[in-house]
């Protein structure tokens, strides 16, 4: 199975159906089909052949749906850019992975230019969508909606196999490279299917894409709906008023969103004042999320709520926090307290949490392991950086780096990334642990929780909160919140007030560097 028989599906048994809803624009599955016979043709008609990479830097848009499957027709891998990232991250990149044509928003246009004007090699062309002017450049230059209206039609048919190349996503890395991990339409498919097994997707799901399209938290529904018939919403950037009112008027049913995001939410001023009834589920995914946020979707969205945990090297997910049927007839804060937790194995891959010589830790919730984790999901590795893949597996296990416990039922619960645990006086606090508490305090909006230097201790705990807009509290009234609630030794030692965290491209609060701004001139031991 490869990507492109999802859109086939939906194309054969949908093609009348609403497919697409992008501001003001509506496509049918036969409409968006023939776009991205369009683009496809256009493309093949530069050159663009199997195993050519062309990069996409684009919002989340009809669009990028329509650049994921027609480089899929062309058996083209597509390599999705952060649009956060710096030209010079940009260059990198374009320059890594082969990339010989970009997709691009006409907004980007000023970091499309200074990343070409740092010479990547091979770059032909650059493929404009959106409106404005775009910059002049040293290599061909055309408008989206013109050649796709130009070339519309029926997609090419390129023959691949399923372990062919579909995508490569750019993560950061531990030596400050960024990776490409590679995923194959095999790696894709087989995850779309045990998402369509897992969360019952169907033609009646109508999914808003939120989270950036470029990041897998929400990438990997343009494959599940599809597949399903389901009906695709895009909102192009995260604001919180738009996110909900789109909702609404569009009866959005199913959502992945990054933690930050559902906070804000939440947290809304005028949250209370839209109808979510059409809502079945939301999900959370990208970065640890606390019980007490967890609550809140609940009590305000009144739909389902699923805890997921994955990454770009698995499609992405490895774990849901699906209640088992014998786990409904609980109370309700006991039912809350297992969809509050990472989840249980993803249907498609097998998960285990051990101990460093690979044994299984005791299911008590107690001993703390790493996750490893292999299945059909699982990448074959990261872009030319066979060094780098021969590090992360072992007999076949990929080893992910992340810390857990695991329950007597296998429900997961991740207590930190091993490289964000603090290590104070010999102690191990895990960060998650301490944020989780502090969100509990009523005057708290957004926290992330970090080690920090310290003389006598090796680490010392330190909290960077931010506050909800109009309240108020001290350092010495957050600490005492803590030790109410925690061993002495993991409450924080100190703590910083801000007006914003870090956060990454996807929404993620970037722990990597407001720990870097603490520990500049010190050398800190990665765990």
């Amino acid at each position: 199975m490869v990507v492109t028989e999802t859109l086939r599906k939906a194309v054969k048994l949908f093609g009348q159906k609403e497919a697409v809803v992008c501001g003001q624009r509506r496509f049918t599955y036969g409409e968006a089909y023939e776009r991205v016979g369009g683009l496809a043709q256009f493309l093949a008609s530069q050159g663009i052949s199997k195993g050519d990479k062309v990069a996409v830097l684009h919002p989340n848009c009809h669009r990028f749906f329509e650049a994921y499957y027609a480089l899929a027709f062309l058996g083209a891998p597509a390599v999705p850019l952060n649009w956060r990232l710096s030209a010079k991250e940009i260059a990198f990149i374009l320059e890594d992975s082969e990339s010989t044509f970009l997709i691009a928003d006409r907004q980007f246009g000023e970091l499309v230019e200074a990343a070409l004007v740092q010479g990547p090699k091979g770059v032909k062309g650059v493929l404009w969508a959106g409106s404005g002017e775009a910059p002049a450049l040293q290599v061909d230059a055309f408008d989206y909606e013109e050649v796709v209206e130009g070339f519309k039609g029926v997609p090419p048919e390129v023959p691949y196999e399923e372990d062919h190349i579909a995508q490569i996503y750019y993560t950061s890395g531990t030596t400050g490279r960024p990776k490409g991990v590679i995923l194959t339409h095999k790696n894709i498919c087989v995850h779309a299917l045990g998402t369509v097994a897992e969360l019952r997707l169907s033609d009646s799901d109508r999914w808003i894409h939120v989270a950036p399209m470029f990041h897998l938290a929400d990438a990997w529904a343009t494959w599940a709906i599809t597949w399903v018939g389901g009906t695709h919403i895009f909102v192009g950037a995260f604001d919180p008023e738009l996110v909900l009112e789109t909702m609404e008027r569009e009866k959005a049913t199913i959502s992945n969103m990054i933690p930050t995001m559902l906070n804000m939410l939440v947290n809304h001023p005028t949250v209370k004042d839209h109808d979510y009834s059409s809502l079945r589920v939301l999900l959370s995914g990208g970065a640890p999320i606390a019980p007490e946020v967890v609550r809140k979707i609940v009590e305000t969205f009144g739909c389902d709520y699923i805890q997921t945990y994955g990454m770009t090297e698995t499609s992405p997910y490895l774990t849901l926090s699906i209640l088992k049927e014998h786990l409904k007839g609980l109370p309700y804060d006991e039912q809350l307290k297992y969809k509050a937790k990472t989840g249980r194995e993803f249907i498609a891959v097998q998960l285990k949490v051990v101990r460093e010589d690979g044994t299984e830790v005791r299911r008590d919730e107690k001993e703390v392991g790493e996750i490893i984790v292999k299945g059909d999901i699982v990448t074959p590795g990261y872009w030319k950086l066979p060094s780098e893949t021969e590090k992360a597996f072992r007999d076949g296990w990929l080893w992910t780096g992340d810390l857990a416990v695991i329950d007597e039922e296998g429900y997961v619960t991740i207590v930190d990334r091993k490289k964000d645990m603090i290590v104070t006086g010999g102690e191990n606090v895990y960060s998650t642990e301490v944020e989780n508490v502090i969100y509990m305090h009523p005057a708290v909006l957004e926290v992330a929780v970090i080690g920090v230097p310290d003389p006598k201790w090796g680490e010392a705990v330190k909290a960077v909160v931010v506050l909800k807009p109009g309240m108020k509290a001290t350092e010495e009234e957050i600490i005492e919140f803590c030790k109410g609630h925690l061993a002495r030794y993991k409450a924080p030692k100190s703590v910083d007030f801000v007006d914003a965290l870090p956060k990454t491209g996807s929404g993620k609060i970037a722990k990597k560097e407001l720990r870097e701004r603490y520990w500049r001139g010190h050398e800190r031991r990665v765990h």
